[in-house]
């Protein structure tokens, strides 16, 4: 197994390795990953622009088998810039995304809101919340370390704050931006809280919106997830995103919730 979450020879067509497979179809992948290579499709689309929000929409399952990505200007602009990226293979499209890039200024004097960030020398070791999916195949929750603010539920559910560091790159031999590395932690908020054991119950995000104000540095990132879940089988989960230094962003899923059966 490759030491990334993908391999590719020609830059278009894409192989997960098992770093990438999600923890509910043993067939398919985690949406953090993907994500990642949906940022990196959109961020050369729009020179001197910082890609500040991808909206991702989930549209199926994507294949364990690999896929093609392609991004595309949807509109450009001086200030705000528009593109869209797929996942997709012969068959059908998998996953779509949109990306906006904003223009960005030198030395603007003003103030930004004072907030209480997570003390990352204060977070202690242990492991990723999702222990237990639908297979016991080798899988994305492998591929990463986690931490936990003392004072939440240390990966148990419930509002939780979680550190987190990938092992692996995204590509061999290729070092991630800012916005690729963050992706993976990005769609796991509702995975760092949940409602119910994990055993018992399916949450499933079919979208991921990610919106940076800055680009995150270093390695290790925090997110601060509240999962809301409603009786009619939907649901919300809501993260602010910080690096070592503060906030960096916030990432939101909706959910679809239905119980776990078991033969």
């Amino acid at each position: 197994m490759s030491d990334s979450y993908f391999t590719t020879g020609d830059n278009v067509w894409f192989e997960p390795t098992a770093h990438s497979r999600g923890p509910w179809n043993e067939n398919a992948c985690h949406g953090g990953p993907p994500t990642a290579l949906l940022v990196r499709a959109m961020e050369g689309l729009a020179p001197g622009q910082r890609l500040a929000r991808i909206c991702v929409e989930l549209m199926r399952p994507i294949p364990m088998v690999g896929f093609r990505v392609q991004s595309e200007v949807r509109r450009p602009g001086r200030s705000v810039t528009y593109t869209e990226a797929e996942i997709f293979d012969e068959e059908r499209i998998y996953v779509r995304a949109f990306g906006m890039h904003v223009r960005q200024l030198d030395g603007l004097d003003v103030a930004t809101a004072e907030v209480i960030s997570p003390n990352f020398a204060e977070s202690m070791q242990s492991n990723f919340p999702i222990k237990q999916g639908a297979h016991d195949l080798q899988g994305f929750v492998h591929s990463v370390e986690a931490r936990y603010d003392p004072e939440s539920s240390m990966g148990e559910g419930g509002p939780t704050t979680m550190w987190m560091r990938t092992k692996v790159p995204i590509l061999p031999d290729e070092e991630p931006s800012p916005f690729q590395k963050i992706s993976p932690l990005a769609d796991c908020g509702n995975g760092i809280s949940y409602n119910a054991p994990i055993g018992e119950m399916m949450f499933v995000n079919p979208d991921l919106s990610v919106s940076l104000h800055r680009e995150p540095e270093g390695d290790w990132f925090c997110s601060q997830s509240v999962s809301h879940w409603q009786e009619n089988g939907t649901g919300m989960a809501d993260a602010e995103l910080f690096d070592e230094w503060g906030p960096v962003g916030r990432a939101v899923q909706n959910l679809l919730l239905a119980p776990i059966e078991r033969g």
